[in-house]
Order: C-alpha cells, then sequence, then structure tokens
C-alpha cells in the first residue's frame, strides 16, 4: 500500500455506503477516482448514490449478517477489479442503547451479528484481495470502546471486540503487506444523531413501571447529553475526510482519533486510573454525583 497514491485507479470496498458516514466516504474517494463499491440497505440508496456520484459509486444491497450475502458480494466486487482490493473500510453499523439489565439478549446479539460477526466476515470474504494488492483495511470505531458509557454497553464492547480482531488481524497479516487501521471516532453528524434519538425513545417507551422507577430518571438524563452530544459533534463531510486521510497516510497508523473529542477520551484513557475513569464516565453523560 506504500504507493497508494501513485496508482492510476484505485479500488475500495466500504460497508453502509447507503447514507451516514459511508455516503460521505465513498463520495469523498470517488472524487479522489477511486473505483468505488459499498453496501446500502435499500433501492433508493444505491439510486441516490448513483446520482449524487455521477456513477462512480456502485452499490449492492448485502445483509451482512448473511455469510452467503457477503461472499456474493465480495466475489461481485472482485470480479470488477480482477481479483485485487486497494482498500477496505467496514463502517456498517447498528446501535443498541439502554439499561443492561433490561436489554433483551436478542437486541445485544443482534448488534453483534452486525458489529462483530458482520464486520469479520466482511474482512475475511476481500482478504484474498487485499492480499494480492497489499492493500489496507480500516475499521471503522468509536471512543467508546476505550472508554464504555453507562446506557450504551453493547455498542462499546462490540466495536471493542472489533479492535481486539483488528489488533490481531494486524499481526496475523503483516507478512502480506496488509496494514490495518482502526479510525475510533467521536460524536459525529452524519445522520446518526436522529437515528439514536428514535433509538432512545424506543427504549424509554418500552420501560414498564418498575423499569422506569429504576432506570427512567438516569436514562432520560443520559439521553437528553447524548444527542445534546451527538448534534454538535464533528460534520460527516469532514469525519469522512479524516477517516480518508488515516486510509492513506504512510506509514499506516495503528490507531488514530476521528474528531476532537475521540482524541481527547484516547487521551485521557492513557492517562487516567480507572477510578479516575469511572467517573469521566459518569461525568460525560451528565449523571456525576
Amino acid at each position: 500500500m506504500a504507493d497508494i497514491t501513485n496508482q492510476k485507479q484505485r479500488t475500495v470496498a466500504i460497508t453502509g455506503a447507503g447514507s451516514g458516514l459511508g455516503r460521505d466516504i465513498a463520495l469523498g474517494l470517488a472524487a479522489k477516482h477511486y473505483r468505488v463499491f459499498g453496501t446500502a440497505m435499500s433501492q433508493d440508496e444505491i439510486a441516490d448514490l448513483r446520482e449524487a456520484s455521477d456513477g462512480a459509486v456502485t452499490l449492492s444491497r448485502c445483509d451482512m449478517t448473511n455469510e452467503a450475502d457477503v461472499k456474493a458480494w465480495a466475489a461481485e466486487v472482485t470480479a470488477k477489479t480482477e481479483g485485487g482490493l486497494d482498500l477496505l473500510i467496514n463502517n456498517a453499523g447498528i446501535l443498541t442503547p439502554g439499561p443492561l439489565e433490561i436489554l433483551p439478549l436478542s437486541a445485544v446479539r443482534r448488534e453483534f451479528e452486525v458489529n462483530v460477526f458482520g464486520a469479520l466476515s466482511v474482512v475475511n470474504a476481500f482478504l484474498p484481495a487485499l492480499r494480492k494488492q497489499r492493500g489496507r483495511f480500516v475499521q471503522v470505531s468509536t471512543m467508546t470502546a476505550s472508554l464504555p458509557l453507562p446506557f450504551n454497553g453493547p455498542s462499546g464492547a462490540s466495536k471493542a471486540a472489533m479492535e481486539v480482531f483488528a489488533a490481531v488481524y494486524r499481526a496475523e497479516l503483516k507478512r502480506f503487506g496488509i496494514d490495518v487501521i482502526v479510525a475510533a471516532a467521536g460524536n459525529m453528524k452524519t445522520g446518526g444523531p436522529a437515528k439514536t434519538a428514535a433509538a432512545l425513545k424506543r427504549v424509554a417507551d418500552g420501560m414498564n413501571s418498575e423499569q422506569r422507577e429504576l432506570y427512567g430518571k438516569a436514562f432520560d438524563t443520559f439521553t437528553s447529553t447524548l444527542n445534546d452530544m451527538q448534534s454538535s459533534g464533528l460534520d460527516s463531510v469532514s469525519a469522512a475526510n479524516r477517516v480518508i486521510e488515516l486510509a492513506e497516510q504512510v506509514p499506516a497508523p495503528s490507531r488514530a482519533a476521528v474528531g476532537s473529542d475521540a482524541e481527547e477520551v484516547l487521551r485521557l484513557v492513557r492517562e487516567k486510573s480507572d477510578a479516575e475513569q469511572d467517573a469521566l464516565r459518569l461525568r460525560m453523560v451528565g449523571l456525576e454525583g
């Protein structure tokens, strides 16, 4: 990947490219003359991005929790790239907020199916193509993988799991010339805040009287704080540009922040004790004291 900036037509596959951060990453890389492939959730997303990119981005519907779907998408992409791939950006993910005591285990499993097992299946499906090009793999993560927040456990845990897998991939793939980068994102205005607000409302509305007595007030505070944090976060295009910068950086960083808040959190995690981090995580969501 050392000669990435010298290639005439580089190729990239991006999961979750139909909306939000993934969409802006796709458009940003298309503007840099990459041949861009990605996954989307609907035909409307596919049509929208085809028009927005003047046909430079090719999206396919793909269920990341279905390994056969993932393999078929990878085969479709590599058939058009002569079997090689310069860059894979693992961006797709879902969010399952709520108190751990009341979250259905099925919802937590679903988050891991998408954020972990789906992500793993994508990486493995594209490894032969990445090996051929001595390419690069970027795992989009979150600062909460390093500093997990209350009422946000499944997201932090699933992304932390993928950061561990990324470190293992980095070691196992080094001899093949494949770089592995973790891009740890902070709060972003990428279309996610509206989805997050809706998910938080569903959890609050679904609480019974006992659950509301236990967690209602604290969860309402968390909801308000998180919505404010996301709404004031890094704009989508700036976040996408940062991911692209990391994807092209030489030499490749093993892990880097996307956004000043993520950079600050990663610094604090390195410097603070466990007790200080416990206090910090409560303070960040308005629950200190």
